[in-house]
């Protein structure tokens, strides 16, 4: 076979995919959506200007400095694990 012969047909097998791509660019980016659309409880949350319902701020305030001192100072009721030592011999 000649270079000529082998290019054309490297060319035409290069081509073939682009007549494939229409079937899958019409669905492109489908699944995204649909995933963060049944991610979303409320898609209307925003337009609502009542407050939200649940714990008031000084216990929320409370809550977060809890959380944020967790990190600065680890609580002092976390102890080593208790191993199981009746299975030695004991």
């Amino acid at each position: 076979m000649t270079t000529r012969t082998i290019a054309a047909i490297v060319a035409l097998l290069l081509l073939q995919g682009c007549s494939s791509a229409p079937r899958f660019e019409k669905h492109f980016g489908a699944s995204v959506r649909a995933n963060l659309a049944a991610q979303t409880v409320d898609p209307h949350a925003a337009a609502n200007t009542n407050p939200a319902s649940g714990i008031d701020g000084p216990a929320a305030l409370a809550a977060h400095e809890r959380y944020q001192q967790s990190f600065v100072q680890p609580d002092s009721g976390a102890k080593a694990p208790l191993l199981n030592t009746l299975g030695n011999g004991q």
